[in-house]
């Protein structure tokens, strides 16, 4: 967390920092065959995006009846780091916002559904570790994941600010929701390659996220509008 001002900006991972939700997918995809639960690519996307792998195991045993075998979240993590280090990328724009951000003194930490060594890994692959230090915040750290609030309300905490103060930047349905229950503000992000579905996109705007964009140095201007409009409301 760089900075240490009148606002934090609490950034999902997957999808947001980095592009890795086309790899995300279609890995637990290939998972969930081998389980017997056999989805298309909209439809995994539909159910899963955003969610916690506990979340995903409920949600087969009650829709398909299969019960995930213990080991299967570690079955994934060794199958997903391998594409990984083979294919992920930050997306586009992202090292420079971070730096925007900590040259206005805004602070940033992480908060997702991933847990603490997908959230390490995709950041370290991709370059971004020392942006947020050990500001990483899981759900596997709370009773709730997304779309509950409990995880955003977590990092705000560990980091120091209301929800008054914190903006959160997600490209999930379940994470949008996940911040408005917390009372914070949210802007939606579909930059990245999971996002561009007509599907996908109405069901994002039907939300009302307080803004969308699809370019990330679009989170910079969003932010100044939102300082500026303080400085009138306080001159």
């Amino acid at each position: 967390m760089r900075g240490k001002g009148s606002l934090l900006v609490i950034f999902d991972c997957d999808g947001v920092l980095v592009d890795s939700e086309p790899i995300a997918l279609s890995v637990l995809g290939e998972m969930l065959k081998g389980q017997r639960v056999s989805l298309c690519d909209d439809e995994i996307a539909d159910r899963f995006l955003g969610r916690s792998l506990g979340a995903v195991a409920e949600t087969v045993e009650q829709e398909f009846g299969v019960r995930l075998p213990e080991d299967f979240p570690a079955m994934i993590r060794r199958r997903l780091f391998a594409r990984y280090e083979q294919e992920l990328q930050p997306v586009q724009g992202i090292g420079a916002v971070l730096d925007g951000l900590a040259r206005r003194g805004i602070s940033t930490c992480v908060a997702s559904s991933s847990q603490p060594e997908r959230i390490a890994k995709s950041l370290a692959v991709t370059g971004l570790a020392q942006a947020f230090g050990s500001h990483l915040y899981s759900a596997t750290m709370v009773k709730a994941g997304k779309p509950a609030p409990d995880l955003f309300l977590h990092a705000a905490r560990q980091c120091g600010f209301s929800p008054a103060n914190c903006v959160v930047v997600e490209d999930s349905p379940a994470g949008i929701v996940a911040a408005q229950a917390a009372r914070m503000r949210v802007v939606a992000f579909g930059g990245g390659g999971h996002a561009q579905s007509p599907a996908f996109r109405q069901k994002i705007a039907a939300l009302k996220p307080d803004a969308w964009f699809d370019a990330m140095p679009d989170l910079l201007q969003f932010v100044d509008g939102l300082r500026s409009s303080e400085d009138s409301l306080h001159g």
